[in-house]
């Protein structure tokens, strides 16, 4: 059974680049006849609130995005990231860090606490340790991709320093339990992937199939982000919302159909695009295509 996932975390309502990857989840679990989970990734909790949580929901199900079985909350999981924490100290993979944030910052983590914690310093978090070698997967959209962890990224955060578990390991433990199979989000997340297949391989979970559309820009270039106040969905624009979400990702958004009937007519095209077997299981689609530079000018939503 397909198992798709939205996972919006709840620091202000849904915009224009977040409907984008609910849309683009939705139809690849409904064109494959599966089942469209919405979790709501609130663990970074000062950053989060719960009428936001609420809103998203509220907002989905207005939009006709129906979701299968209950939303689940990270902010209640917190003893499954806690477990999952001890089984990778238990195993030799993650160690205590005495490091600020600004010693930390800059981009690769140089490993400063590996070896241990320096004289008289307390663990502040603790990371995952990578090892080296080239960490690669195939995405149902941009083909192979491949990143050297240890090079790029280095040791990462799995308990930081205020207390919060990070989004990478409460992502994969969730993945994991809510047995998800494919993984649709944007590409902005592409990067992150490596670091949850070594992870999720770690904790013994199978790796589920990933694609990662584009993510929408605003005029200057920057993705559509709450952190960059993109400007929340208008109600009263539903309809033109979805449409130009559809164009978006290169599907035919024709004037005068009501949304469910669009959506529906959307699920089909969506099918037809990766109906070829092999692309269904984790291949190319049927045929290469890129996201409408029309939505584009949608930006300013």
């Amino acid at each position: 059974m397909y198992r798709g996932r939205f996972a919006p975390s709840p620091t202000g309502a849904l915009h224009f680049g977040s409907l984008v990857a609910a849309l683009c989840s939705w139809l690849d679990a409904r064109a494959h006849g599966g089942q469209w989970l919405v979790r709501i990734e609130d663990v970074d909790e000062p950053r989060c609130r719960p009428h936001w949580a609420d809103e998203i929901l509220r907002t989905l199900a207005r939009l006709g995005l129906e979701w299968d079985g209950p939303a689940l909350r990270q902010s209640a999981r917190k003893e499954a990231y806690r477990e999952a924490l001890e089984r990778l100290k238990g195993a030799g993979l993650a160690y205590p860090c005495a490091c600020t944030r600004r010693e930390a910052a800059g981009g690769r983590y140089p490993g400063r606490c590996r070896a241990g914690l320096p004289p008289g310093a307390a663990a502040r978090s603790w990371r995952f340790l990578v090892d080296g070698g080239r960490v690669g997967f195939h995405d149902r959209w941009h083909g192979w991709y491949e990143q050297d962890v240890a090079a790029e990224a280095g040791d990462f955060i799995l308990l930081r320093a205020d207390g919060c578990f990070s989004y990478q390991l409460a992502v994969v433990v969730d993945d994991a339990w809510q047995q998800v199979t494919h993984v649709v989000r944007g590409a902005d997340l592409l990067e992150s992937t490596p670091r949850q297949i070594l992870l999720g391989q770690a904790l013994g979970y199978e790796r589920p199939a990933y694609l990662h559309h584009p993510v929408a820009t605003a005029a200057d270039g920057r993705k559509l982000s709450k952190q960059n106040r993109a400007p929340a969905l208008d109600p009263a624009q539903d309809a033109e919302n979805v449409r130009a979400a559809l164009a978006f990702l290169g599907l035919d958004a024709s004037q005068g159909e009501p949304p469910r009937e669009l959506l529906a007519r959307a699920v089909r095209a969506w099918e037809a695009r990766w109906r070829d077997a092999a692309s269904l299981k984790g291949g190319q689609p049927a045929a290469p295509f890129s996201p409408s530079p029309g939505p584009n000018d949608c930006r300013a939503r």
